[in-house]
Order: structure tokens, then sequence, then C-alpha cells
């Protein structure tokens, strides 16, 4: 079971070209439950990708606390960036490899190729990819870990729009077969409503929560565009602050 606990004080950094301490997150309370689907949702630069840095600890430097998982036990945490990051000069099956120990089983990647429907792609390198297949073998890479938490940094942006509905219905299917807890960054209003079990809305910096709202839409139900547009225009009208934070 792994829930996260999130409370922090205080987030600064030195800005590029100026004296003064930028001052990005300030206190921000979140909890998310074991296998909860939540999305994070505001404003570009407010602070979104230093919230998920923070829980993946490559950024420590932070006054508060955030825990992972239970005490003493160390949970995997998978991380899809915006960017792919995938070594031009391995094939696809070798930049998964990289993220596995010698014990693991390698047949995952075979299992997970599959469902993501790029089996006949292992044996490629990343300049022979679309952008959207690239992105669906980052998304295999962060679960051929099995991991505990995954953390999604806007992993669809720049793609059309069909290509993102594919990768979204894919990476349901997958997360519904292997579920863990995943935090999602977009600032697509309608992919949050389409993905989550709970939106969080951000406010611009210093960061903090605005509101947060559970998804009363059934999973089975969210292929229903108008459904999803409904709700949508419902949220902007009962919660109006939530236009200046998209």
């Amino acid at each position: 079971m792994t829930d996260i606990f999130i409370d922090i004080k205080n987030k600064t950094y030195q800005a590029k070209g100026s004296a003064q301490a930028h001052v990005a997150i300030k206190d921000l309370k979140l909890s998310l439950h074991s296998h909860e689907f939540v999305c994070l949702v505001g404003p570009s630069g407010c602070g979104k990708t230093t919230l998920l840095n923070s829980i993946a600890a490559l950024d420590n430097d932070f006054e508060g606390e955030i825990s992972v998982g239970q005490q003493h036990v160390s949970p995997k945490i998978g991380y899809v960036f915006q960017n792919p990051r995938l070594l031009p000069w391995r094939t696809v099956r070798e930049n998964i490899e990289l993220v596995l120990n010698e014990e693991d089983d390698r047949q995952i990647i075979d299992t997970l190729l599959e469902a993501m429907q790029l089996k006949d792609r292992a044996h490629v390198y990343p300049q022979q990819l679309s952008l959207g297949m690239s992105r669906r073998i980052s998304i295999i890479r962060a679960f051929a870990i099995n991991p505990d938490v995954l953390l999604m940094d806007e992993p669809f942006v720049s793609l059309d729009a069909p290509n993102a509905r594919q990768v979204r219905q894919l990476l349901l299917a997958l997360w519904q077969q292997r579920p863990h807890t995943i935090l999602f960054v977009t600032h697509d209003l309608r992919e949050a409503i389409t993905l989550a079990d709970k939106l969080v809305f951000l406010s611009s910096a210093p960061m903090k929560i605005v509101s947060e709202i559970k998804i009363p839409i059934a999973r089975e139900a969210r292929d229903n565009e108008k459904l999803i547009e409904d709700f949508r225009q419902q949220l902007i009208s009962d919660y109006p602050e939530i236009n200046a934070l998209l």
C-alpha cells in the first residue's frame, strides 16, 4: 500500500538574473491514497514539476516533509518526464532495460510492449519512432520497474488529439492491469477529467492548493466526450477561479 503525504512549508530557489529568491511552493499539504490516480492542474510555471522532483527525491532542498509509502520501506518510484529522454544510440528494448536490475524479469518488457502496441518496435532506434511512440516507450520504461508510485509530468503534451487519446487509453488499460498510485501533471482539464479519480487545482507561484475535486463520472463512461465536456463546464461554472489556472 503506497499512500503519499506532502507537507511543504517553503520551497525557494534562486531565479536566474535575480538577486531575490523565488518562492515556488508555500504551505502546501496534499494526501494521495494507495492506487489513486490524481491529476494536478495549474498554470505554467506554478511549480508542478518542482513538486514532482521533490516527491521523487531529485530535489530535497525544501522546508517540510514528504512521506511515500510505509516507514522504513523504500518505495519504487517511476517518473515519466515531459521529454521521453530516450538514448538515441540504444534500441527501444535497450532503453527500457536501463532501468532494470540484473535479477529483474526481462519478459516484462515484451508484455508491456505488447500492451502498448509496440512489440514490433523493440529493436529499432528512437529516431525511427514517432513522438507518440517515443512517449509510449517512456511510459513502458516507468512501468517496467513495477513502481509503487508513478509520477507523470505532462507526458502527452505536443501530441495531436487522436494520438493523445490513444495513449491515454493505453495508459489507463495498463494502470488497471497493474494498479499503483499515480500523480499526473496536466494543464488540459478534459484530459484530467478523463484520467483522474481526483483533481487538485493549484495556484500560480507560490503554489498552493485551490481546491480538490473528486470525479463523479464512472470510469466505464469516460469515453463519452459529452459527459466529460458537461462536467468540465460544470466545474468552470461552480468554481470560476479555475479558469485562471488553465
